[in-house]
């Protein structure tokens, strides 16, 4: 799966990982995320991560 960082904040978010603090499970793919989650470091919208190796 792939990762993606956030461009404000620096956060990469690694679905092997997920955000589990914030309520997206491990292996959760970035694209099934909730549109309403933000980048846990800055607060960004989804929509501000770009996708990274």
């Amino acid at each position: 799966m792939k990762k993606y960082e956030c461009i404000a904040g620096a956060y990469i978010y690694d679905p092997a990982e997920g955000d589990p603090e914030n309520g997206v499970a491990p292996n959760t793919p970035f694209e099934e995320i909730p549109e309403d989650w933000e980048c846990p470091v800055c607060g960004s919208p989804k929509d501000v991560f770009e996708e990274c190796e």
